[in-house]
Parts: structure tokens; sequence; C-alpha cells
């Protein structure tokens, strides 16, 4: 029974350590922008399809690159991911600072789109997107060079747009009538994909009749890595000087002279990077699918309100406790250990399912919240008054 508990004890804190590098990124974004990211689950889902096109890749060449691909998805994941974040900090996030309900909802929407983008991404979409950026941000382009047009630029602009729209739209017409199911079949679909761990990360060790598997033993290893990157970044590098700059006050911080806006794009950047970092983690834990993300970004969310904004500490303690809570007593191994107390027993045996545990950690922490609603480790000082 003692094995038992240990094992399901180390399978929690594996979860635990996904939610802990996920966590990083959003109380990063909270804590310097205010900003409620929903999206935040599928910058993680983007990860975990980056990892099983570069599994993919890897697998054709062969023997060595599939063996260390997991390292190359891990770069491509975070590049990938922080370029979307920063797309979408400059093209969306950055009109609606200080409008917290606004934010919510437009990033709730784009995290809607990116679904629907990964169900029905193909070869038309693809280059359709392409072609249309390259006509309409090259139209712009020309036009910011021409002063003599400063007078109806929002009129031409318009017509920029209706035209880049009208040549994407018959070509793509023509390409799909040409090429027919070669181009218009999708990437991926609605189904979950299944990625493949390298031979080493299959395999695993007994300690004491506990089975470590290194797949888990490797995330554990990577939040570890993540952790202390994130927190010599923070403390030792000029950037990570200006973030927490920002942070604690972001007129006064202007007023010095450190560049707000350029802060929160490289904040967000990273911590949609440190997303999809999450996302090749959690392919090593099962399928990937539209709705991966969603999966995560709820419990991420908890991990962030429960350790306290801004808080690396906290953020830690609360990863790695509710990912343990949700593991112990979704597996039933809580109920199996208070066998002998029958109604209680019972009771937790009601509960031992993956969505029951999560409502019943929900519950637990609602609990946890009316006792200490500013968290595990609330902010203290000067800090507060921010």
């Amino acid at each position: 029974m003692l094995t038992g508990f240990l094992d399901a004890v180390f399978n929690g804190i594996s979860i635990g350590s996904v939610l802990l590098i996920a966590a990083l990124g959003l109380a990063i974004i909270f804590g310097l922008m205010g900003v409620i990211n929903m999206a935040h689950g599928e910058l993680m889902m983007f990860g975990a399809y980056t990892t099983f096109l570069v599994q993919n890749g890897c697998k054709q060449l062969g023997g060595f690159w599939f063996e260390i691909y997991i390292f190359l998805a891990l770069i491509f994941a975070f590049v990938f991911t922080a370029c979307i974040g920063l797309i979408l900090e400059r093209g969306v996030i950055r009109y609606l600072y200080g409008r917290p309900l606004e934010t919510l909802l437009a990033t709730w929407g784009v995290s809607l789109i990116f679904q629907q983008f990964v169900r029905s991404v193909n070869w038309i979409l693809v280059s359709g997107l392409i072609l249309f950026c390259l006509l309409f941000f090259g139209g712009l382009w020309f036009l910011n060079s021409r002063t003599n047009l400063e007078r109806i630029r929002n009129w031409v602009v318009g017509v920029i747009f209706l035209l880049s729209l009208g040549v994407t739209i018959t070509t793509s017409n023509i390409l799909s009538q040409t090429y027919q199911l070669a181009v218009t079949k999708p990437w991926f679909g609605a189904q979950n994909v299944d990625v493949t761990a390298p031979g080493w990360l299959q395999t695993g060790i007994s300690l004491a009749g506990v089975q470590l598997p290194f797949a888990r033993l490797f995330i554990i290893a990577l939040t570890a890595i993540c952790v202390g990157g994130i927190y010599l970044f923070l403390q030792r590098s000029s950037w990570g000087l200006k973030i927490r700059a920002v942070t604690q006050n972001r007129s006064m911080s202007a007023c010095l002279g450190i560049p707000t806006q350029k802060v929160d794009a490289i904040a967000f950047a990273l911590g949609s990077g440190l997303a999809g970092v999450a996302g090749c983690a959690i392919s090593l834990l099962g399928s990937v699918g539209p709705n991966t993300g969603q999966n995560y970004i709820i419990d991420t969310f908890m991990v962030v309100v429960v350790g306290g904004v801004g808080n690396l500490a906290g953020t830690i303690v609360a990863a790695l406790g509710i990912g343990t809570a949700n593991f112990l007593i979704g597996s039933g191994t809580i109920a199996s250990l208070l066998s002998p107390v029958k109604p209680l027993a019972d009771f937790l045996t009601f509960f031992a399912t993956t969505s029951m545990a999560k409502a019943m950690v929900f519950l637990l922490i609602i609990v946890f919240l009316q006792w200490k609603p500013a968290g595990m480790f609330p902010q203290k000082g000067r800090t507060v008054d921010v």
C-alpha cells in the first residue's frame, strides 16, 4: 500500500511540474500586465503540436535524430509559441491594457480561433494566410513610405485590404480546384495524435519498489531547469530587472526611461514560450488534441491564484500541491488508504475519477481562499500598495 502511495505521489509531482511550467508563464503575464490570458492553454497546445511535427520529421531521419528530437522540440516549441505570443500582444493585447474584462473576452475568443485553426489547418489555409499577409502588410509598408497620401490614408487602407482579400480568396479557390484533396485535407483534424517518446525515455528505474518512468523524471528535471532559468533571468539580467521594476510601479519605471511597451512584449513572449515548453512536456504524458490546453488551463489559473500573484515560491508549492492532490484523489489512492473507515472511503471513491477529482480540488481551493484570499504567499510591504 505504501508503494502505491509513493507511486501516486511521484506521478502527481510530474503532473504538478507541467502545471508549474505553464503557471510560470501565466504568472509573469498576469503579474506584469494584469492580463488574464485565456489563450494560454492553446499556446500549450501549439507547443504539443510542434513537438508532434518535430517528432515526425526526426522519425523520417531515424536513428540518432529520433533519439534527440525532444531537445529540438523544446527549442522549436519555445520559439514558435513565443512568436505567436508576441504577435498576439502586438496585435490584440496592447490595445486593451487597463481593461481586464475586454482582455479576458478577447483572449477567450482568440483561444477558440486557435482551436478551430488546428482542426482546419491545411495547405490552402496556410498559403492563403501567407499571401494575404504579404499583400496587405506589403501594401501598408508602401503606403507608409508615401507622405502625399496621408489625407486619404484610411480609404487606401480599405482598398488594400479588399484587394488583398480578393486576390487571396481567388488564388485559394483556383488551387483547391486544381489540386483538390492534396491541398484541402486537414493536417491534424479533430482527432488526437500520439507523440512517441525517444527510446531512452520509454523505460524507467525501480526505486524501493516504486517505478519511476524516465519520461516523468525528464519532465521534473525540465521543470527544475525552467524555474532556475526564470529565477536567474529575473534576478540577474538587465531585462529581468526592468520586468520587476515595471511589475512594481509602471508609471515610475516609465519616468526613469524604461521602455514599458517593449518590456510588456518581451514578458508576453517569454510567458508564451514557457507555455510551449509545457505543451512539449504534456505530449510525453498522453495524446495531443485541439482541447489539450483546456485540460490544464483551469488548474494553471488555480496555481497562480493559490500561490499568490508574483511569488515564485508560492507558484512552486501550489503547482506541486494541486497536481499531487488531483492525482491522489483521481486515482483512488486516498480512498484505498482510508478503506478501514468505510464511510469516508466510499465518499472519496465517488471522487475517484479525473473530472470528479478536479471538482473536489476546486472545492478545497475555494475553502482555502476563504481563509487566505491573497493566496498562500501574499505580497507584503510596498508591493501591496501597487
